[in-house]
């Protein structure tokens, strides 16, 4: 386990700071947030992008400190519920980040429902008996799926092979597909999966491949979402190939190479936020967010993914100067002001959408915060 603890930084509003002069003496309140992400392992392209995001945040938005610490959990869930555990017995957080896929983000949920500790998730996760505390950065799948679904039909798909990981992210998509896909009409072909670790996709290209269907649909996240769409390409499939946006990275499109060509993707708008028009709400913290990144990581460096770290502090920019007036960080009474902040505070433009969260959408996004991409010459581009 890597434990990385990153410079303090400033957060909050110097308006809320007055009403605790006489109560905090000379010691200026903190705020700790707790990150466990996958910066190794097969998600860890996913998970770097986090952390190096949290590693540019601003050091002074207002007055109040906030120290980050952040811990590798390499895709594991049992490494992800230690380390939140950690978090908030011996660092006494007040939020808690993460993780960077499904099943850890699940595992964190539960620790911040347990304990009473805001959560902001960077992988989908169903919240139901843990939304109280979680919320949710990345898109839902429902939403996202809906507009794969859409242009499937669209372009006169009906028949879908499914093959994802065996996992909690490929039954996410699968339980989307009957709800959305088969209630449009759609009809699922085949459905394979295969382990996030896997080498090999062999038998269930070729048993997708024998199912016939009129497009396939990849349910996928960092760079094993390049699995599938090399080895369908290899054996020969000519159909169209629908990917999560768990998929969209540039190391899809470098290991993928020339397979990738023509894959859709449902993506969050901050891949490609140039491309956007200038009435998007998302447009500007989009182009701050890439413009920042890159100039420290290089062009091209952008992933959805980093932007979750990106928002949640887009987020405690609107949440933390009210939660403040409330209460003192380090204390429960902060944290569940900051719970009800997030409840009363709307239209949180950030790089990935447009945040309204109420007590039962923990996701808190609209149609803003999708858009479908395809891969034209080794680049990203919009599907019309």
């Amino acid at each position: 386990m890597i434990r990385l603890t990153r410079r303090s930084t400033v957060l909050g509003a110097a308006a809320g700071l007055a009403g605790w002069t006489g109560r905090a003496g000379a010691q200026a309140p903190e705020i700790t947030l707790g990150a466990t992400i996958s910066i190794t392992g097969p998600a860890a392209a996913l998970g770097i992008p986090a952390r190096n995001t949290l590693d540019i945040m601003p050091t002074e938005i207002g007055g109040v400190k906030v120290r980050a610490i952040v811990l590798d959990d390499a895709g594991d869930p049992t490494a992800a519920t230690t380390n939140a555990r950690r978090f908030v017995a011996q660092d006494k957080v007040d939020v808690l980040l993460g993780s960077s896929t499904t099943p850890p983000g699940i595992a964190v949920s539960n620790v911040a429902a347990e304990a009473g500790v805001p959560h902001f998730s960077f992988a989908p996760i169903p919240v139901a008996g843990r939304e109280k505390w979680s919320v949710v950065l990345p898109q839902p799948v429902s939403l996202m799926a809906k507009a794969l679904f859409d242009h499937m039909k669209r372009n006169n798909v009906r028949n879908v092979a499914m093959i994802g990981f065996s996992d909690s992210w490929g039954d996410l998509w699968l339980r989307e597909f009957k709800a959305q896909g088969e209630a449009a009409g759609l009809k699922l072909a085949a459905d394979e999966r295969y382990a996030r670790a896997d080498t090999s996709v062999a038998g269930q290209t070729l048993k997708i491949i024998a199912a016939r269907p009129d497009a396939v649909l990849v349910a996928g996240s960092g760079t094993g979402a390049a699995l599938p769409q090399i080895a369908l390409k290899e054996r020969g499939y000519a159909g169209p190939i629908y990917h999560t946006h768990g998929a969209v990275t540039r190391d899809f499109i470098r290991i993928a190479g020339r397979a990738a060509e023509g894959v859709i993707m449902a993506s969050g708008p901050v891949i490609a936020p140039e491309l956007l028009p200038d009435s998007a709400a998302t447009k500007a913290p989009g182009l701050a967010y890439v413009t920042a990144y890159e100039a420290k990581y290089g062009k091209d460096t952008r992933t959805q993914f980093g932007a979750h770290a990106f928002d949640a502090y887009e987020v405690l920019k609107r949440v933390v100067p009210v939660a403040i007036k409330e209460a003192r960080p380090g204390t429960p009474e902060f944290r569940e002001a900051i719970r009800k902040a997030m409840l009363t505070e709307r239209d949180i433009n950030a790089s990935q959408g447009v945040f309204n969260f109420t007590e039962t959408d923990r996701y808190g996004v609209d149609e803003r915060a999708r858009v479908l991409i395809t891969v034209k010459d080794g680049n990203w581009a919009l599907v019309s």
